[in-house]
């Protein structure tokens, strides 16, 4: 079976939810996730419904912390903000890394907490799907460097450049989540990769297959965002998932757990959990470890879950 690589999520919310505002442990443990071997580090974005750290500033300093880890965002709201701006701060994060920025981008769920803050930054919550695929479209357009004029639903402008460009060609990769039938479209036409969180490897299945026949000829890196809680002993483990999923999203775990993928148990049924993902598809595991200790946390899993999801013969 194909070894994925994997990611791990900076607990930028979990930390800012706890009051703790230190940004420079987040870029040491950014720094000690490459040291243990995993393959990126990521960032989230909610600016007032889950408030947290900028992530492109954020990445920014992981960035010159950091030297082969890919960088990422899990996911950007590019609808809070106008495309020529972001475009900018992208090609400049993706010049400071190297060329290691993925950008994950989403359009909002769609929940009061998400129209609040859409209309506190007085952006149209409705139309925040079609801005968003506007803004990439805009975006690709300035990373080529060139000179642009561009007619838009929602942007126009004149004869803009931006400076530097991505050190890419053609600028960091683009990925969109979601699972229903608008978003596999969506992301078959637009993406370069896919960043979902279905809540069953069957749903993940189901999904990458249509996303597979819609992009061909061009392929679609498979990617899926997931949520980890570890422990010995698995009740303990599923009581402090509940503890840090309500925490996070200020609604019971029930709701999360019908639509996010969500585990609770030891190091080798979370391994064999992940593994159901990427036999259904997977190739880049974005983790989000549910904890108090997370320091402890990074380092009970790339000590006790890396490992096995490595494994030559691991099923």
């Amino acid at each position: 079976m194909t070894k994925p690589e994997v990611g791990y999520l900076l607990p930028t919310r979990d930390q800012s939810v706890l009051g703790d505002h230190d940004l420079a442990r987040l870029a040491v443990r950014a720094r000690r996730a490459e040291e243990l071997g995993l393959d990126s580090v990521w960032a989230g974005d909610s600016p007032l419904t889950r408030p947290r750290a900028d992530p492109l500033l954020l990445l920014a300093a992981v960035s010159q912390a950091t030297e082969r880890v890919a960088l990422g965002t899990a996911v950007l709201l590019p609808a809070l903000r106008h495309p020529i701006l972001l475009a900018h701060q992208l090609a400049t994060l993706d010049r400071l890394a190297d060329g290691r920025l993925i950008a994950g981008m989403g359009s909002g769920f769609p929940n009061p907490a998400t129209r609040a803050q859409f209309a506190s930054i007085g952006i149209g919550f409705e139309r925040r799907t079609s801005r968003t695929e506007e803004s990439i479209t805009v975006m690709r357009q300035l990373w080529s460097g060139e000179t642009v004029s561009f007619q838009g639903e929602h942007f126009a402008f004149e004869d803009v450049r931006i400076a530097p460009p991505p050190s890419r060609p053609g600028g960091p990769p683009v990925w969109l989540p979601g699972n229903g039938a608008p978003a596999l479209r969506r992301v078959a036409r637009l993406a370069d990769g896919w960043l979902p969180y279905p809540a069953t490897a069957a749903m993940y299945a189901e999904g990458h297959q249509v996303i597979e026949r819609a992009a061909a000829p061009r392929s679609v890196t498979p990617a899926l965002y997931v949520t980890l809680c570890l422990d010995q002993d698995p009740e303990k483990a599923r009581r402090r998932l509940r503890t840090s999923v309500e925490r996070y999203y200020g609604v019971p775990l029930d709701v999360i757990a019908r639509i996010q993928a969500l585990f609770a148990g030891t190091a080798r049924q979370a391994a064999d959990w992940l593994t159901g993902y990427v036999a259904a598809g997977a190739r880049h595991l974005v983790i989000r470890l549910a904890a108090d200790d997370h320091e402890a946390a990074l380092e009970e899993f790339a000590d006790r879950v890396l490992p096995l999801l490595r494994e030559e013969d691991h099923r």
